[in-house]
């Protein structure tokens, strides 16, 4: 962003009022000013009038295009500047500009780095200017004083002489970062943090009062100092240690920000943050050691009189403690000591070239990054650099493991994984745009130097931006995937023997792609439904397990290689799991013809197939629905036409069950019917998993049911029967009942829930009593209706013998 730009923006929004006798001076001098508005527009009359009031008058219009082509001020007319009131400017930038407190340290640690870089920068033609000893050490000190609560954040940059303490802190939205870099465009990029200059101001979010004490080369130590009220001091520093070069800034925290006092939460913020700052950040930290010290003298008298009371037979042992005795008694106590401790050991791995950096390397930064503390490496990762219109770095990282809740709450988790930085700088991991839901489980950043951020870095403000780099993660993420894939021996297809054998001698990455189907494989689905775009890269990353794979995951282009001659559609079902799929009746004939059928068995499997239509031009078909074909036969005309009495009572006889068609099937071999439902309603699996939904409406669901087929198998000898029975008397209701009988077994069967359990059990009992001769009409035995009185027992003895006589009564 220009800094016109940024600055225009800040005093329009901070500007309250001009004072009002220069308002009034402003207007007189625009009134006088008769050579500049020869004609002064009128008010033209009936303006009110209709229709001439909705016309516009040609002069008008001239006068007003005349008005708005005026860029510049009347030379005539005195002029004035713009005034803000510094004390409510201060206020709405530390209260409004930035959300979040703990921003502080990373604005403050930000500039640190700025000034260590430009210190650096001039060192590169004049080494004399980073001295000796500590001053040559370019670092960020952090200590605490928790008696006078003030924190203070020290650097050895390039420091502030007198006058940039004036223009740099004394004026609002004055970066001296920027000036620096517009200084030296010329000499390369500095990658400098500092954009809009009011970073600094977040100090008085946890503090009422700030020194800054700063030592330039030029010039003498100063400082600068105030309350955030309108106000600030500057003076020469006698008083405090000089710094030799550089800024320590002093935070006096008021009472509400005493949490800022603890080592712990400073270190959070920084690993948070400024974990990969390219110097050194240490923290005066304090820790309890252990110290052995010379024993008292009370001790060590006791010891001597335990001595004395040893056995004088064990004389060796009693030379031993006498060679013990000489040496000087000690115990171990507990010390409290302080030292300086680097919070910032994590290099930042993605500014290197990726041939640079090491396996190794590349785990220890997934541990740090994803704050993940097992010994499990990641399955894989991707390190590139992005140019064209947004420029920047990005890591990405597959985990070892998918986290508990990945799809508890799939869609109201708003929160990514991946971590948005700028130049170094940790801005957010709270946008959700720069990666689909279907891939939240990646870990990793993204690091741009162009990035437009607003005043605060806490959001983006163009979403162009985002767009494009969120196509370039797209991308990449599912090239990584594949690579996983494209490794895994398991996974080999089709290659060379040599390959092949080359391949396997990694046992690291054998059943690689396996172990990361069984953990994000849900992950692969729901991109297929929500990501358009990429649904035909996504679809070659799926996997699952066909009547032909022995157990193992098959991709789709390993299905369409062993694909029948003539074979146009895939074949698949859905169901609950593979165990009852590999019995289903709508298998029994693909089988015998060789057919290889997939299996689906995760409930999100049925949303899927309906947004997957098609792969490299292969329609999806539903093997439990209609429309199947397994080439033609020449006698099924003629089986038709004889089965077409049987076909049409039978539809007759299941008009109350909502039958749409009973027809002559294809897909069987050893059952006698099963019903299928239409090609683009529901199937039996999607109607089970609707109806357990917890506010699933039963009435919308009905719209969304597949029309139910039955379909009977000619060859089987029960329906031959039946189409006997039928043709001998149509009418006969012990025909009817088992017509009924075998559509609701056919039914249930199929998949589908019994509208009426009651009544098909009935039916199945009223046929076990044929088959058992029993006589239709026979009657349950009646139940003995008598009763025994209740008794109730008491305690003593006379409660009982009565009991005992009621007993003997009865």
């Amino acid at each position: 962003m220009k800094k016109w730009t940024l600055t225009s923006a800040i005093f329009l929004l901070c500007i309250l009022f001009l004072f009002p006798d220069q308002g009034r001076r402003i207007h007189a001098n625009a009134e006088g000013d008769s050579d500049e508005i020869a004609n002064p527009p009128k008010v033209e009359e009936k303006l009110g009038a209709v229709p001439n009031g909705l016309s516009t008058d040609s002069d008008v219009v001239k006068r007003e295009s005349e008005s708005m082509s005026k860029k510049t001020l009347r030379n005539s007319a005195q002029k004035f500047e713009f005034q803000a009131e510094v004390s409510r400017l201060m206020d709405i930038i530390i209260n409004s500009l930035y959300s979040n407190k703990d921003i502080f340290l990373r604005e403050l640690i930000s500039n640190a780095s700025d000034a260590l870089d430009k210190i650096r920068f001039l060192a590169l033609t004049d080494k004399e200017v980073l001295g000796e000893g500590d001053n040559a050490k370019l670092e960020i000190l952090i200590k605490l004083d928790k008696e006078k609560k003030i924190l203070s954040i020290r650097d050895r940059g390039i420091g502030m002489t007198k006058e940039d303490l004036i223009k740099n802190l004394g004026t609002i939205a004055k970066s001296g970062t920027s000036a620096f870099v517009e200084k030296m465009q010329t000499s390369g990029d500095l990658n400098l943090i500092g954009q809009f200059g009011v970073g600094f101001y977040s100090v008085y979010l946890v503090a009422d009062y700030v020194e800054v004490i700063s030592k330039h080369n030029d010039d003498k130590q100063h400082v600068w100092e105030s309350k955030a009220d309108g106000q600030f001091a500057i003076s020469e520093d006698t008083w405090n240690e000089p710094l030799g070069r550089g800024t320590e800034i002093r935070l006096h925290l008021r009472e509400e920000a005493g949490e800022y006092l603890e080592e712990a939460k400073l270190k959070d913020l920084v690993k948070r943050y400024s974990e990969f700052i390219n110097f050194p950040i240490n923290l005066w930290a304090t820790k309890e050691v252990e110290k052995e010290v010379p024993a008292d003298d009370d001790e060590s008298s006791d010891e001597e009189e335990t001595t004395e009371t040893t056995s004088e037979e064990d004389s060796e042992e009693d030379k031993e403690d006498e060679e013990t005795e000489k040496k000087p008694k000690t115990k171990t106590i507990k010390e409290t000591t302080s030292e300086w401790e680097l919070l910032n050991d994590v290099k930042a791995i993605w500014l290197r070239s990726p041939k640079e950096v090491t396996d190794e390397e590349y785990t220890k930064f997934y541990h740090s990054l994803a704050k993940d503390f097992s010994d499990e490496k990641p399955m894989s990762w991707s390190h590139f650099n992005a140019e064209g219109d947004v420029e920047f770095k990005a890591v990405l990282f597959v985990p070892p493991k998918a986290p508990q809740d990945l799809y508890e709450s799939y869609y109201n988790n708003n929160k990514a994984s991946i971590k948005l930085y700028v130049r170094r700088v940790f801005i957010s991991d709270e946008f959700d745009e720069l990666l689909p839901k279907y891939l939240s489980f990646l870990q990793g950043l993204v690091d741009s130097d162009s990035l437009p951020l607003n005043v605060s870095r806490e959001m983006l403000q163009q979403h162009s931006s985002l767009k494009t780099i969120k196509k370039k993660l797209i991308r990449k993420a599912l090239d990584m995937i594949r690579k996983i894939a494209d490794e895994d021996p398991d996974e080999i297809d089709g290659k060379d023997k040599k390959d092949v054998e080359k391949s396997a001698e990694d046992d690291e990455k054998k059943g690689q792609y396996t172990k990361f189907w069984n953990e994000f494989g849900k992950s692969i689905k729901l991109g297929i439904i929500e990501d358009a775009a990429n649904r035909n890269r996504l679809a070659k990353l799926l996997r699952f397990e066909t009547t032909k794979s022995g157990g193992k995951l098959t991709s789709l282009d390993q299905y369409i290689s062993r694909m029948k001659s003539g074979q146009k559609d895939i074949f698949y079902i859905t169901g609950t799991n593979k165990e009852q799929l590999e019995k289903s009746p709508f298998l029994e004939r693909l089988s015998k013809k060789g057919y290889e059928v997939i299996f689906f068995t995760d409930p999100v499997d049925e949303y899927l197939m309906q947004y997957l239509m098609d792969y490299e031009d292969k329609k999806f078909q539903n093997v439990s629905k209609e429309g199947l074909k397994l080439g033609k036969d020449s006698k099924d005309k003629e089986i038709k036409e004889s089965y077409k009495e049987l076909t049409k009572w039978w539809k007759g006889a299941l008009a109350t069950d909502k039958v749409d068609d009973v027809k002559i099937s294809n897909r069987l071999a050893d059952t006698p019917c099963v019903v299928v439902t239409s090609k683009f309603g529901w199937s039996a699996n999607m109607e089970r998993i609707m109806q357990s939904q917890t506010l699933s409406d039963a009435n919308k669901q009905a719209y969304m049911r597949g029309k139910r087929v039955l379909e009977i198998n000619p060859r089987h000898p029960i329906i031959k029967e039946l189409r006997e029975r039928v043709a001998t008397d149509p009418e006969d209701d012990g025909v009817k009942q088992t017509a009924r009988l075998m559509y609701q077994t056919a039914l249930f069967e199929s998949g589908f829930l019994l509208d009426d359990p009651k009544d098909f059990a009935s039916r199945v009992y009223d046929s076990v009593k044929t088959s058992l001769s029993i006589n239709p009409d026979a009657a349950v035995e009646e139940e003995d209706d008598t009763e025994e009185p209740e008794i109730e027992m008491k305690g003593d003895s006379s409660s009982n013998a009565e009991a005992d006589d009621v007993k003997d009564e009865l």
